[in-house]
């Protein structure tokens, strides 16, 4: 039976940091990670080129039940120590839109190979394809049970850190269990459900947006207060794109979306530009300056197309300003947790030290990266926080 400083569960972004600084700083860790190799999810992030920080990350852009706790962690670990690090290692990035930081060599698997370098020079331990039967807690720390193609074995340490990640994909091996420990030892969980996820939409108008599936429009995307400019994508089963991905996580079933597919105009003031020059053209001719034929054909579910500008009426007018800046959409609900980027809730961080992120119940106990209620925005936002809970912990660990 092997003793170590601390056992980390799961090889991903948060546990291959903490692993990474632990060992900087001379201690001793395990990674156990149930996967054939570490960083799964790493290598699939940003269709394998990995948006691996945000260079305008503030509070603002996590949700949580408590967002000012991590004030705490982002003190000590800030988006320049992010880049830092990784250019420290060889990884130069690039800003593409809305601040997202990517590797300038657009490989995902360059920021896991960063991770191999030190954990290989700290004389870090991994055990890969090994599966956490149990965790005890004892008068000496932890014992971990598990269980790998080599057989079962125990692990000791005083410390244990759990980065296992959440739901979201099950296929990279995703499971429940950070929440499992932490109902175990008795801790409050924030409800979950997935987050970063396109929407769907069934009934009446599946077949309407299903007609325009692989369509993309630029659009404001509102619900409950919270807004998105980015693209919305249609498909066959409702909408994607990162504005819908970034909205999802503030939608709750039920709820109505509203979609200004024009946010950077004001079709009232087009109208009225259309009529101060005679109004000749057709409302299908003007839409068409600005959408896809298709999408402006699928329009005419709703509005009269080949009506002269001139003709409006005041009523047909606003019906179109209306459809046009106040689309309003009913998800059905969402493509669940295979297809969401990350999980919402998790380990409330009422639970949890302000600056280690060690549990306040049992001490010696750490949780991070996605088990814990704090959720990112899409766009390098989720990795800074898994970079940050890995550093703070290794700090404490």
């Amino acid at each position: 039976m092997n003793t170590y400083d601390a056992i980390i569960i799961g090889g991903g972004a948060c546990g291959l940091m903490c692993a990474a600084q632990a060992g900087l700083l001379g201690k001793k860790t395990l990674l156990l990670e149930r996967n054939d190799k570490v960083g799964a999810k790493i290598l699939i992030s940003g269709g394998g080129r990995c948006n691996y920080t945000n260079t305008g990350t503030t509070i603002a852009n996590f949700i949580s039940e408590n967002p000012d706790f991590l004030h705490g962690i982002f003190k000590q670990w800030t988006v320049e120590d992010t880049i830092d690090f990784f250019e420290a290692y060889g990884i130069k990035g690039q800003e593409k839109t809305l601040g997202q930081l990517f590797p300038a060599t657009n490989k995902a698997k360059d920021i896991v190979a960063v991770f191999s370098k030190i954990l290989y020079e700290t004389e870090q331990d991994i055990a890969l394809s090994t599966l956490v039967k149990s965790v005890e807690k004892n008068a000496d720390g932890f014992t971990v049970h598990v269980e790998s193609p080599k057989g079962e074995h125990l692990y000791k340490a005083k410390k244990l850190v759990i980065a296992s990640g959440g739901l979201p994909v099950q296929k990279l091996g995703a499971s429940d269990f950070g929440l499992r420990i932490a109902k175990q030892f008795g801790l409050e969980l924030v409800a979950t459900a997935p987050a970063l996820v396109p929407l769907t939409i069934t009934g009446k108008d599946a077949d309407w947006y299903s007609s325009l599936s692989g369509n993309s429009v630029f659009s404001k995307v509102s619900v409950a207060g919270m807004s998105f400019e980015e693209n919305i994508l249609f498909t066959h089963w409702g909408l994607s794109g990162p504005a819908i991905l970034q909205i999802s996580s503030y939608w709750r079933p039920g709820q109505e979306i509203i979609l200004d597919l024009l946010p950077n105009f004001n079709l009232d003031n087009l109208i009225k530009q259309e009529r101060q020059v005679g109004g000749k053209r057709l409302v299908s001719q003007l839409l068409n300056d600005y959408f896809s034929r298709k999408l402006v054909d699928a329009l005419g579910k709703f509005l009269a197309l080949d009506i002269k500008i001139a003709s409006l009426s005041k009523a047909d007018a606003k019906l179109i300003v209306d459809t046009v800046h106040r689309f309003k959409v009913k998800p059905a609900g969402d493509k669940g947790y295979d297809k969401a980027e990350v999980m919402r809730g998790g380990v409330s961080t009422a639970e949890l030290r302000g600056k280690t992120l060690e549990s306040k119940k049992i001490p010696g106990l750490y949780f991070g990266g996605e088990t814990v209620d704090v959720t990112g925005w899409l766009g390098g936002y989720n990795f800074q926080w898994a970079w940050a809970s890995g550093y703070v912990i290794a700090q404490a660990i």
